[in-house]
């Protein structure tokens, strides 16, 4: 077989995947639409059907019909923060910046600090901060703190074997951040960086997180974060760093 006869026939076996994923995705959408027209018949609870909308909404999303992901993600949203379920609420956020929106950024900031302030599963909290690592200019300090944040979180908040397999994949990932923002290829490299961007300290890398919350949220808060705050308990010892709690700058 010719060089260019196995490549056409590796780039027909790729689309065709491409084609029966896409398939299989299109037959969990139909039946996930008429799973919800069944619960709406029915009249069920909110948050049942704002379940069943962002179970849509991520299906969407891997269609890349973003815009109409964003609708149903947007609406479950609002009904999983009014019902004080943060982990849906920040597992919505993630569908709407991946909805690739006018606003998903505004989302992404919004689901970053949901995360952080509430003990909710970490690998999501990992997965939020990992897209500001992949979006962020190499030569940043963002990836560098959300990485860092990363880090910490897992370290704080997972538990048995999915602690160890998150903390193997931020320290990674941190790594991988160090040799990307300034060519960090030792040990005593590695020390020295994370003494210069002072990431050991919890109390000042999350202080920073905040920043770039605010600079991704831009003031366009779905809620009010200082209520939510306001309404922390202070006895948890998995509960939110409060660097990143306190301090932003909104509201409805």
């Amino acid at each position: 077989m010719k060089a260019t006869d196995l490549t056409n026939f590796h780039a027909a076996d790729a689309a065709a995947r491409h084609r029966s994923e896409a398939g299989a995705v299109e037959a969990h959408l139909s039946t996930l639409r008429e799973r919800l027209e069944e619960l709406v018949r029915h009249g069920a609870q909110a948050d049942r059907l704002a379940d069943i909308k962002l179970q849509i909404a991520r299906a969407l999303v891997n269609l890349e019909r973003g815009s109409e992901a964003w609708t149903l993600a947007r609406e479950a949203l609002d009904v999983f923060l009014f019902a004080d379920d943060f982990e849906s609420a920040a597992d919505a956020c993630d569908i709407l910046f991946q909805a690739n929106q006018p606003e998903s950024v505004a989302a992404l900031g919004q689901g970053i600090w949901l995360a952080v302030t509430y003990p909710i599963d970490p690998e999501l909290t990992i997965e939020l901060l990992n897209h500001v690592i992949e979006e962020t200019p190499d030569d940043s300090d963002g990836a560098a703190i959300a990485a860092t944040t990363a880090l910490f979180l897992a370290d704080l908040r997972a538990t048995g074997k999915s602690r160890e397999n998150l903390m193997f994949f931020a320290t990674r990932v941190l790594s991988q951040v160090a040799h990307r923002h300034s060519s960090v290829s030792s040990q005593q490299e590695f020390d020295r960086w994370m003494d210069q961007l002072e990431l050991r300290e919890p109390e000042k890398f999350l202080v920073r997180l905040r920043d770039i919350v605010d600079v991704l949220v831009q003031g366009n808060w779905w809620f009010d974060p200082e209520e939510l705050r306001a309404r922390l308990p202070i006895d948890d010892d998995h509960q939110a760093p409060t660097a990143v709690a306190a301090g932003t700058n909104g509201g409805r």
